[in-house]
Formats: structure tokens, C-alpha cells, sequence
């Protein structure tokens, strides 16, 4: 018999009980299409943790005061004075591996414009922390070097803040009141949404740092610096390189620990990645247990077909049929079950995809590799499920299956 004739008699005889046929399709169609839902789920919280991670910045390394030991107790965090501005300039000057530092300091005041008033985080920065960042302005400039060398009394604010304090109004060229001191704001940043730790990443005020840190705070030490090395691959040298040269320059002896703190987030990054991944293989391989489920009911339907046409069996074979012939003719059936299943379930993983989107507000992500495997999987499905009872058919003998009623 030809492919085309086995496939035409293995719709026929399918067609033959349509409803049995399409309950046996439901468990492939239920499988395929729980597999593809929860792999778009999972590949939308991977494709989330991304776009979180590269509004973090570029290769970013995070530069931190150290702690002071005070009779013994240790203060924590950015309790020592040692990291100042010229740490930052010998670091873009002397380390190859970075390509922008910008020294920070962190405040927080109360904003006011007219009528209205904000609480909010004040940040200085300098004007590499946007390239580090890579935080565009949507309106007006953003913090410039002159900015920063002359202390002015310029800002560029987040959109929460512009919301809260301007509504819809361009807030580019007014002057709002943060603490006691007037600002110009000179830019509207563009939005960069929640960080991968929750926090509103746009509810903030930039300033040139020497202005936060001479005007505001009064110090002349920076909180923390921020980094960006020239790739991925030079994170680690970097650091082993910047950690050398911040000892040198704080003049510690080598029985002192660092009074400095070096961190990157790319280990954080790989984490959340990892986990975001492992769960979507999870979810994947739960809902796969659906399509072994499928895959017993095309065998069970399939051994009851066997024995329902024992005589059509035997009569192929009386006219010349080979067992080659009648195995193919049950594996086809089984085939064409769970095609037709895999392909009706690739449509209701979409759909369903798109539902769960738009009930939960819940981003997914459809990869093209996932269709395939799916597809492939399904028939794997059929054949693997469908050859027994296409071989127990072909084994049948003439004589006796003829005899049968």
C-alpha cells in the first residue's frame, strides 16, 4: 500500500467513530496545549526577570563604603569616609576594564512645587550614571559634567515624581523646592518601571552629586559608586583590578581588611535566571504528564480497534495485504490521532496563553522551539503508543482472524 493510500484509509476508519476518536484526541489536545500555556508562562517571567535586569545597567559594578570595627562593633555598611570622588577618577583612569564611573550619594527630602509636595529619594549622581544606567531623559537634558564640577542646583526627576508634582504639565524649565534649596529641573527621566527587588525605580530626583553632597548633606565622602566595565567578561578582572588599586589608594596594610565593598549583580542575575528557568522546565515537565496520560488512551482505543476489526484484519490479509502493510495501517491511525491532537493543542495553548495574559495581567511568551516540541512530542507520542497494538495487529493470523465474529 502507498503513504497515500494508508492515510486515507486510516482517516476513513477513524472517521468511522468520530466521537471515540475525539475523546481519544482530548487527552493529546489537554497535554500539547497545558504544555505550551505553562512554557509561555514561565518564558514571560524569564523574559520580565531580562528586561529588569538590563534596566539595572550594563555590566554594572556596585562600589560600596565599607564598615568601621568601634570597640569592637562593627557598623555596618557605608559607616567609613574613605570613599571619595578622586577614588572614582583614578578608576576610570587607571583600570582599562571600565568604561564610566559615577560616584553617588543618597538623601531624601520633601519636594514641593505650587500647591502640591512629594517625599521622595534625592540621588547625586555624575553624568556617567546615565550611560551606566542606561537611563534616557524623555524630555528636556540630563545632568551634565558642568553640572556636577560647579555643585548647580539642577535635577532631573523620575516620572512618579513629575506625576505627583506636575500631572500632565511638562515639567522641563520649573523650579521646584527640594528640603530648603531651589532646584531647576532640567529633564523628565524616562520611565524604568519596578526594580527586580519590587521598588518604584521611578520615584526619584537626580542631581549632580557634589551638589547633594556639599548643599544637602554635607560631606565630603560619596555613599557608593557605580560602575560599568567594557563586557560581561571583565566584571571579574575588574573587580580583582579596582579592589588592588582602592587598597592602594586607602593606604591599607595587607593584614587590614578592605574599607570598601565590591559587589556586581551578576551573580544575582544568573540566580533569578537559573530559578526562572528551572521553574519553567517544572511547569513543563508537570503538564507533560497530561500527554503520557493522551498517549495510554491512543493505546487502549487502538488495542479495542484491534480486536473490533479482527476480521477486516483478516481480510486484508486473505486479498495480499502484508503484516508490514497492516502494522503501518494501525500506526498511521495512531499518527494521524495525535497530530490532529498536537495541532488543535498548539491553538488552545495559544488561547489560552492569551487569556491567562489578559486575566492576570500575567506577560507570556510563546517560543517557536516549544511548537515544535510540542508537535514532536505528540508524535512521539503516537508512534511509541500506537506500535504495540499495530504490531499485535499485524501478528494476528488469517486463518483464525476470517473466522472470527
Amino acid at each position: 500500500m502507498s503513504g497515500r493510500e494508508v492515510m486515507r484509509t486510516s482517516l476513513q476508519a477513524l472517521a468511522a467513530n468520530k466521537m471515540r476518536t475525539a475523546l481519544t484526541m482530548l487527552g493529546i489536545i489537554i497535554g500539547v496545549a497545558a504544555v505550551i500555556c505553562t512554557v509561555a508562562i514561565g518564558e514571560g517571567a524569564s523574559s520580565q526577570v531580562a528586561t529588569q535586569i538590563r534596566n539595572m545597567g550594563e555590566n554594572m559594578i556596585f562600589i560600596q563604603a565599607g564598615s568601621v570595627d568601634r570597640g569592637g562593633v562593627q557598623m555596618g555598611a557605608q559607616a567609613t569616609k574613605t570613599l571619595i570622588p578622586e577614588d572614582g577618577v583614578a578608576i576610570k583612569r587607571e583600570i582599562p576594564l571600565i568604561k564610566a564611573v559615577s560616584p553617588s550619594v543618597m538623601s531624601s527630602a520633601q519636594v514641593v512645587y505650587a500647591g502640591e509636595n512629594w517625599f521622595t529619594r534625592v540621588q547625586g549622581v555624575s553624568a556617567d550614571y546615565f550611560e551606566i544606567r542606561h537611563w534616557a531623559v524623555q524630555r528636556g537634558a540630563q545632568i551634565s559634567q558642568a553640572d556636577v564640577d560647579d555643585a548647580s542646583n539642577v535635577c532631573d526627576i523620575g516620572q512618579t515624581v513629575a506625576t505627583h508634582l506636575f500631572g500632565t504639565d511638562d515639567p522641563v524649565g520649573k523650579v521646584i523646592r527640594i528640603g530648603n534649596l531651589p532646584f531647576l529641573v532640567e529633564g523628565e527621566l524616562a520611565a524604568k518601571g519596578m526594580s527586580p527587588w519590587g521598588g518604584d525605580q521611578d520615584d526619584i530626583i537626580m542631581a549632580p552629586y557634589t551638589t547633594v553632597q556639599k548643599k544637602m548633606i554635607g560631606i565630603y565622602w560619596v555613599h557608593f559608586m557605580m560602575a560599568s566595565a567594557i563586557s560581561s567578561a571583565a566584571i571579574q578582572p575588574a573587580i580583582q583590578q579596582m579592589t588592588a588599586l582602592l587598597r592602594q589608594l586607602h593606604k591599607l596594610r595587607p593584614n587590614q581588611p578592605n574599607d570598601f565593598i565590591i559587589r556586581s549583580p551578576e551573580e544575582l542575575i544568573q540566580a533569578r535566571m537559573q530559578s526562572a528557568n528551572i521553574m519553567t522546565m517544572l511547569l513543563a515537565s508537570i503538564a507533560s504528564v497530561s500527554l503520557l496520560v493522551g498517549g495510554i488512551g491512543i493505546m487502549n482505543i487502538m488495542l479495542v480497534s484491534v480486536t473490533e476489526r479482527r476480521r477486516e484484519i483478516g481480510v486484508r490479509r486473505a486479498v495480499g495485504a502484508t503484516k508490514r502493510d497492516v502494522r503501518w495501517q494501525f500506526l498511521s491511525e495512531a499518527l494521524v490521532i495525535s497530530l490532529i491532537g498536537g495541532a488543535a493543542g498548539i491553538v488552545g495553548g495559544m488561547v489560552g496563553s492569551a487569556v491567562v495574559s489578559g486575566m492576570l495581567r500575567w506577560p507570556t511568551q510563546i517560543p517557536f522551539t516549544a511548537i515544535v516540541i510540542a508537535v514532536g512530542f505528540s508524535a512521539a507520542v503516537g508512534v511509541f503508543f500506537g506500535y504495540y497494538p499495530a504490531e499485535k495487529a499485524s501478528q494476528l493470523d488469517p486463518i483464525e482472524t476470517l473466522r472470527y465474529e
